[in-house]
């Protein structure tokens, strides 16, 4: 008789997350891994994991249960694939009795016993991850998860550049500093894009070079909107007037409003030196040799210290952007910080009550800034 497995030796993979493209590219990995090549047509059941409702949910893990328990034919092993679950996530389908019924028959037959000769091979795409059956994946299995970076967070340029620097370094290439910063911003994240991304920065430089700089990324890697907002808050903090001036023209040809680039580019920049200049004057800070360097040492300043910064929606701080600001900040001083702050207050009143043009209104609004003229150009 073919031995049952136990949950030590359960052959238990599932490939899980947000990003759809990557959790199909490594669960096709994994199938063709996990197939046994000796089997022919038989060698693996793969079930069809989409369901338009509950009932059809439902069918579709009795059809895996009942092929998890079928013996392979003519013996040796088989793979049984689950491909594609949409019935996983926090949806009424997923919340239907029916569906959490089948899925703790499901984890009674990965728990309890199937035929050792058989492999388990789970993809699914916004898994909710509080849910029992995929707690009991996780303690007998191999989970891995694929979720897309959500730039729409706060704080979401570490969790991309970690990414971007990972798949980098899997090609062999260095991206650090302003690179990495740049090349974060320009991909948003998206791990499609970033691996495109690279291939073309990796054709670019040869065999010869592998450390990626940063004029090779502003050449080949198109700038996405986050992309322009980032690299004008880093010309502006730089004090580079000509590159800053370029961007904000790059924007507005885009379509961006005045009121816009005000608000998301300029003004964050001006206040994370005010900040910044302000927290390393009183505590004697030093400058940081990279952005995300600064987060520690704001953890070592008392809570009063930092009780006024920004803040993420899980109510840390957010580190990125002061940290950014940080390495910049000794080419302001104090006094110029607070002009530059109060320039953009004067520029954000003449763009919703005077008649000047709004490209005029910003450009003499970067001037006064960068050259600290606190009178500005126009009087």
């Amino acid at each position: 008789m073919v031995a049952l497995k136990t949950k030590a030796a359960a052959q238990i993979v599932a490939v899980v997350g947000s990003d759809e493209s990557e959790v199909k590219r490594v669960a096709s990995a994994h199938a063709t891994r996990l197939t046994p090549a000796e089997g022919g047509e038989f060698a693996a059941d793969i079930i069809d994991g989409v369901a338009e409702n509950a009932d059809q949910a439902a069918q579709r893990i009795h059809q895996t249960i009942e092929a998890l328990l079928t013996f392979p034919f003519f013996g040796g092993e088989k793979l049984v694939w689950l491909k594609s679950a949409n019935f996983l996530s926090d949806t009424p389908t997923g919340r239907a009795g029916a569906v959490i019924e089948a899925l703790e028959k499901l984890s009674e037959i990965l728990t309890g016993g199937w035929p050792e000769s058989t492999r388990f091979l789970l993809s699914a795409v916004d898994v909710d991850k509080r849910r029992a059956f995929y707690k009991v994946l996780g303690k007998l299995g191999k989970v891995e998860v694929f979720d897309k970076v959500d730039s729409s967070k706060s704080g979401w340029e570490e969790e991309a550049s970690a990414l971007a620097g990972e798949r980098a370094q899997a090609r062999g290439l260095r991206l650090s500093g302003e690179a990495l910063e740049l090349f974060t911003l320009s991909t948003g994240g998206d791990r499609r894009v970033i691996e495109n991304e690279l291939e073309k920065l990796d054709l670019y430089l040869g065999a010869q070079s592998r450390e990626v700089p940063v004029e090779a990324v502003r050449e080949l890697v198109p700038l996405s909107r986050a992309g322009i907002v980032f690299e004008l808050g880093n010309a502006l903090a730089a004090r580079d007037l000509n590159r800053s001036l370029a961007l904000l023209d790059q924007l507005l040809f885009q379509g961006e409003s005045a009121i816009g680039i005000l608000i998301v580019a300029i003004i964050p920049t001006v206040r994370s030196l005010l900040l910044v200049k302000d927290l390393m004057t009183r505590h004697k800070l030093t400058r940081p040799s990279q952005p995300f360097l600064f987060g520690k040492t704001l953890e070592r300043l008392p809570e009063v210290a930092t009780a006024h910064l920004p803040r993420k929606k899980d109510g840390t701080v957010n580190a990125y952007a002061l940290g950014h600001a940080a390495m910049h900040a000794h080419r302001y001083s104090p006094a110029e910080a607070r002009a530059a702050l109060q320039a953009c207050l004067d520029a954000n009143v003449r763009l919703v009550t005077s008649s000047m043009e709004a490209n005029v209104v910003l450009s003499q609004l970067l001037v006064r800034i960068v050259t600290g003229d606190r009178k500005g150009s126009a009087r």
